[in-house]
């Protein structure tokens, strides 16, 4: 099963776009503008991604594996004759298990022009976020790499409140650690 964000074949996929310009932190976002965050859940937490930067939604199919990779990364699969390494994104944030079942879906992800495959336990919803909804990420001791979070998104309805998780993934996905995109200085 497969979820089409944008009715374009991947191979012909340009990096999107925001009408600000490339995705930036929400203190420089403009005021009052939402942003929109295509949430999904890794173990017990809530995460949101920019939804500019997903192509579909996928549900989970075994990976062709790759000799000496790390072990967040799952393999490669052959999407509409583009090879796309898959990421399992429990892994790399440590989460305490990364079991296959039903609800395990694969967002498929372009970043820098590159496709890229991360796995998560599920895929909620989409929502906007004003920059009123999106607070600071916490300071943490420099042993907690906070790189990636770009803030956390508070939304409430009624007297239930979300916290989200905002991940910058293109900065997650474009890591030397990673080792997927060439991160050389231009």
């Amino acid at each position: 099963m497969s979820t089409i964000i944008e009715d374009r074949p991947v191979a012909e996929q340009a990096a999107p776009q925001t009408a600000a310009g490339p995705t930036s932190r929400p203190g420089a976002a403009a005021a009052g503008m939402p942003r929109e965050f295509l949430t999904f859940r890794l173990g017990g937490e809530e995460y949101g991604i920019d939804i500019l930067r997903v192509q579909e939604i996928r549900s989970y199919e075994a990976p062709t594996r790759i000799a000496n990779a790390p072990h967040f990364i799952k393999g490669v699969v052959n999407l509409r004759g583009v090879i796309v390494p898959i990421v399992d994104m429990r892994l790399k944030l440590g989460c305490e298990s990364a079991e296959y079942k039903e609800t395990t879906a694969v967002i498929v992800l372009n970043v820098h022009g590159r496709v890229i495959g991360a796995v998560v336990d599920s895929v909620s919803d989409v929502l906007a976020l004003a920059a009123d909804d999106i607070k600071p990420a916490p300071e943490l001791n420099s042993s907690v790499d906070a790189g990636y979070i770009m803030g956390i998104g508070c939304i409430k309805h009624g007297d239930v409140e979300r916290m989200l998780i905002l991940t910058d993934i293109e900065a997650l996905m474009s890591s030397a650690e990673m080792g997927l995109m060439d991160v050389s200085p231009h």
